[in-house]
């Protein structure tokens, strides 16, 4: 699977310029992925604006995005803030995944940082649950940035079939080689491949650290081709990866970790993301 990585800072509270950015990278390069930051449609330090810019199923956001991936024949995930379906007036930080046929799946954040820099839990409701979506004959499991240190957001996605493990994070330079340490681990402990999209830029004082990578299901990086456009600000990369989706078939044999813990733990639940149709 080619899957290209867009380490980006968004325009704060532009949906509409960030829209633009995500269809200038889409095009610049056939994929079959292409992968942007937590919250890059608003960007992060929003703060009560999120209520008033968060997308809704079906509105012109959403649109532009379906638009997008059938143009140009590309999956596009990307993290948003989205309203609820179940109660009004409460908000999600989501991550969300279009396919080339313009459907639209989603997964909520299930563990909100609210300590230093970070208010999420003030601000987004979280859900319980995680369940792959599928891109095509790939199960991919989508996660938020904290979520990644919570092992059993990983282990519920692989053992409910997850073929991909794809992280979108607004993590601080100061967490960056936190992240180095646990995402190998996710990888290793799950025999899965795993995608990681970190956004650059300040807002409001806070640093984001970047540091994308693409691992194996050894928990390898994999090389990336550097991707050239001149819109890029200082900081700001995009690469491309080609990853293995059947790596992680051909590895478990001899690192049965799922084998071995599927046994004796409940199926992951359903429920954590959907189609529009439901969540968690």
């Amino acid at each position: 699977m080619r899957i290209v990585l867009a380490e980006l800072a968004p325009e704060l509270g532009n949906l509409e310029r960030n829209l633009d950015r995500i269809e200038e990278v889409v095009a610049a390069r056939p994929s079959d992925l292409v992968v942007f930051p937590e919250l890059f449609l608003s960007g992060y330090r929003v703060g009560d604006r999120f209520h008033s810019i968060a997308i809704a199923p079906g509105d012109a956001t959403e649109r532009r995005l379906a638009q997008i991936a059938r143009t140009h024949s590309s999956a596009v995930v990307v993290g948003a803030p989205t309203r609820s379906a179940e109660r009004p007036g409460e908000i999600h930080n989501a991550v969300l995944l279009v396919t080339p046929d313009g459907l639209l799946q989603s997964q909520i954040k299930r563990f909100l940082p609210t300590f230093g820099p970070f208010e999420e839990g003030v601000l987004f409701t979280p859900t319980r649950h995680s369940s792959p979506v599928r891109l095509g004959p790939t199960m991919v499991g989508l996660e938020i940035c904290y979520d990644a240190f919570f092992p059993e957001v990983s282990r519920d996605l692989a053992v409910a079939g997850a073929e991909l493990l794809v992280v979108v994070s607004a993590g601080p330079i100061t967490s960056r080689s936190l992240f180095e340490k646990v995402l190998p681990a996710r990888a290793v402990e799950n025999a899965c491949p795993l995608v990681y999209v970190n956004r650059v830029g300040v807002e409001d004082g806070l640093v984001f650290g970047g540091g994308s990578v693409a691992l194996n299901a050894r928990g390898e990086r994999v090389e990336e081709e550097a991707i050239a456009l001149p819109s890029l600000s200082k900081g700001e990369r995009i690469a491309c990866v080609e990853i293995d989706v059947a790596g992680g078939a051909r590895w478990r044999p001899f690192r049965p970790v799922l084998r071995d813990i599927s046994a004796r733990s409940p199926a992951a639940r359903p429920g954590g993301s959907a189609a529009r149709d439901g969540e968690g």
